[in-house]
């Protein structure tokens, strides 16, 4: 048989060494991956990257928190409200009923850094205690505020019609009742000394802003197109509200209701102080800046402390409900 031309033979060879040093390269890149350390966009352990995780709005609302400084100093001022709320001898170990005339008007002394009021009782263990009354007036009426207002708003945007109609001229004769004027005339028949006729007062006025909010979060809501897929799927009008419409439409609930605890909470003192909200021995900064008034000359101390406790709460939570309306809020991204 004749033999196979030299140039043929040749160029396999040719070939071969080429095959064989793109292998070559090729084994030493994957060296080279193999030796490197894993980067942030690579996968690491076979599921999907992290940056193609979609987030959700509460998981980047979190993430824009932690960097706001508003929120976390209005966060720090409020756990440290409620940590005294709770356990007020932590930092407080004297009496708040604990009264001595002879040191009535006092200054500052050792022990005793705010000094005394008009009774002789001790300004600072008394405002204290007074955050505890504050706090549980705020958080209790605004936790029934929210229920209250987002239940009966939500019922009434989701189903409209004779519903929406009553509930809105309802709304409307309660928006009328000066909160004040309401609190003078409801609370002054009223004499417990408990935290809950003030709460029930402040519930009754203030679920109509709530219900306002929630009706036209819930409205906005169940325009949007998976709302209109799940009702073609068959899903019921109560799986559509609870699994569908009220996730996406809470977060207004949640924001109004944060910044208006701040308001509870001066409702609260102002009442005392017109001495229609909580009535000794209860301990209130309300009460507490009532009894000082009088002395305001002789012992500005008495008025100072407790009135300086009252401004920090609520603009803590004030702060709180800019920081967290911010965060939820989309357009401002």
């Amino acid at each position: 048989m004749p033999e196979p031309p030299l140039e043929s033979e040749g160029a396999a060879a040719g070939a071969g060494a080429a095959m064989g040093a793109v292998a070559g390269l090729a084994t030493t890149e994957a060296e080279i991956l193999e030796q490197r350390p894993p980067t942030a966009d690579a996968p690491t352990g076979g599921g999907p990257r992290a940056a193609d995780r979609p987030r959700s709005l509460w998981s980047d609302a979190w993430r824009d928190l932690r960097r706001n400084p508003v929120f976390l100093v209005s966060a720090l001022i409020i756990v440290f409200l409620v940590v005294i709320s709770l356990w007020p001898s932590l930092i407080a170990s004297g009496n708040p009923l604990k009264c001595d005339l002879a040191r009535a008007q006092q200054g500052a002394g050792p022990g005793h850094p705010f000094g005394y009021d008009g009774q002789g009782c001790d300004v600072y263990t008394r405002t204290v205690y007074g955050a505890r009354t504050s706090v549980s007036v705020g958080v209790c009426a605004t936790l029934g505020v929210a229920l209250l207002g987002s239940v009966l708003g939500a019922l009434a945007g989701f189903f409209g019609g004779l519903w929406d109609s009553v509930l809105s001229r309802i709304t409307d004769v309660f928006f009328a009742i000066p909160v004040v004027l309401g609190g003078l005339v409801l609370l002054s028949v009223v004499t417990s000394n408990s935290v809950w006729p003030v709460i029930g007062f402040i519930v009754l006025l203030g679920w109509p802003q709530i219900s306002r909010i929630a009706r036209g979060a819930v409205i906005t809501a169940k325009q949007n197109d998976y709302v209109q897929a799940a009702r073609a799927l068959g899903a019921s009008n109560s799986r559509i509200l609870l699994r569908h419409i009220t996730p996406n439409a809470v977060a207004p609930v949640i924001v109004v209701a944060t910044i208006a605890l701040g308001t509870y909470i001066a409702l609260e003192a102002t009442l005392s102080y017109l001495g229609v909200g909580l009535k000794p021995p209860s301990v209130s900064w309300g009460i507490d800046i009532s009894a000082a008034s009088p002395y305001i000359r002789n012992a500005p101390h008495a008025l100072l402390w407790p009135s300086g406790a009252l401004a920090v709460t609520v603009l803590a939570f004030i702060m709180l409900g800019d920081a967290v309306r911010d965060a939820l809020d989309p357009k401002l991204r």
